[in-house]
């Protein structure tokens, strides 16, 4: 009875299902999908590997993995995500800030069920180390999750260029 309710309220407040949306409202780039569990009527459970690149510093791109829900309600859309995230994040090519950001400013986010739960990546900046940091977790407005995945991108010369000071681009 309740999922009903919250199902008719999320329809009549016109919340989107499984739309992004992030600093730049970028769509991820789908990799590939594997199935996990397999379903004889409707798809099946999948692992999910999906690339973006940081909308802020040019250079440094993202992937992660995330389980993706089969069956009736994911076919339909109304499948609360499990919040097991991985996250993998690199420099592919010279590095340049587009502008100054805050500590733990989020790259990108999508939702993870029908209205309360959210995927987020969030950025950092380690200043003795000249090291980008990027966290992946997934919260919720009471009861938030753990689980969270990081991933360090020390910046390296590329070529002749000497790699930018990421404590000079923090707000």
């Amino acid at each position: 009875m309740l999922s009903r309710f919250v199902l008719a309220l999320a329809l009549v407040t016109g919340v989107s299902l499984g739309s992004a949306s992030g600093a730049a409202a970028q769509e991820p780039d789908m990799i590939f999908k594997k199935s996990t569990v397999w379903r004889a009527l409707t798809p099946d459970d999948k692992l999910a590997v999906y690339g973006i690149d940081d909308p802020l510093v040019e250079g440094v791109a993202c992937h992660y993995t995330t389980p993706e829900r089969g069956g009736i309600s994911g076919t339909f859309g109304v499948a609360e995500e499990v919040s097991d995230i991985s996250l993998s994040c690199r420099q592919i090519g010279p590095v340049k800030f587009k502008g100054k950001f805050g500590q733990g400013d989020v790259v990108f986010s999508e939702r993870r069920s029908l209205i309360f739960k959210k995927m987020q990546i969030v950025r950092g900046c380690d200043a003795k180390r000249n090291t980008l940091v990027y966290m992946v977790y997934s919260d919720r407005p009471i009861e938030g999750s753990p689980k969270n995945s990081t991933s360090s991108v020390p910046l390296m010369p590329w070529g002749t260029e000497v790699p930018p000071r990421c404590g000079d681009w923090v707000k």
